[in-house]
């Protein structure tokens, strides 16, 4: 079976010329639960945004189900089935807590039902069943984003990746605004998500948390210097992967 992503031989630079991956490769297949170590300026979030797309590598490929990137109606298809969960979240601002979780079904609807979606509340009993699995009150679906605390921002975020319903999910430090208790009930959540025959790739900042992972990378400086499972981690690879602080 073709894994659902794989990286070859990526290179990326920043806008300063400095290298931000450098030769790497990997594979996730469906089923896998793959978390992402490394200090900040590492990589990760580069890493994430060739992965779903969003950014193109100077050289290497990437491929969606062994297929490389197409263009058109199939680049859509493809990254509709990409469901990434950013860092700085990239909600809308200005509109509901209902709109922003029906973004996720944005890729599957007709432009009527997306230009529905900044007009009426649609397809309330899904959002609501998504509020709930994330532990935020139904009562929220129609207050607007710039209301809610960071910690339900987040999780209106991770309902959103909820609402599209993709194969390879991506997320970039999910956990970082939560406390600890529903950090780590949400990570079970996305572990959950992430079994067959989905797929989840999740930078993380907390070695603690890697129970459940199937596999864990170490990248820094653009470079991965592990892959293995997280049993086999040790204290000595973890110091040699954040010593000296960021990378580039």
């Amino acid at each position: 079976m073709e894994p659902l992503l794989e990286l070859r031989d990526i290179a990326l630079a920043g806008r300063d010329g400095r290298p931000r991956l450098q030769q790497l490769s990997l594979q996730l297949h469906a089923g896998e639960r793959v978390a992402l170590l490394g200090p900040s300026g590492a990589g990760k979030s580069s890493l994430l945004a060739v992965a779903n797309g969003l950014l193109s590598p100077q050289a290497g490929s990437v491929l969606w189900d062994g297929v490389p990137a197409g263009r058109g109606r199939r680049r859509q298809r493809q990254q509709a089935a990409i469901g990434t969960l950013w860092q700085d979240l990239r909600l809308v601002e200005e509109l509901s807590v209902q709109q922003n979780l029906n973004a996720g079904r944005l890729a599957a609807w007709s432009w009527p039902q997306v230009l529905l979606n900044l007009l009426l509340p649609l397809e309330t009993d899904a959002c609501r069943q998504v509020l709930a699995r994330v532990e935020l009150d139904p009562g929220l679906l129609p207050v607007p984003v710039t209301a809610l605390s960071g910690g339900q921002r987040q999780r209106v975020a991770l309902g959103r990746l909820l609402r599209q319903g993709a194969r390879l999910l991506l997320a970039d430090e999910p956990l970082a605004q939560l406390d600890p208790p529903l950090a780590a009930r949400l990570l079970q959540l996305l572990l959950q998500l992430g079994s067959a025959p989905r797929g989840l790739l999740l930078s993380l900042h907390r070695p603690d948390l890697l129970a459940g992972f199937d596999r864990v990378l170490g990248l820094r400086q653009g470079q991965l210097l592990w892959d293995t499972v997280p049993a086999a981690v040790t204290a000595e690879q973890l110091e040699a992967l954040y010593a000296g602080g960021s990378g580039p």
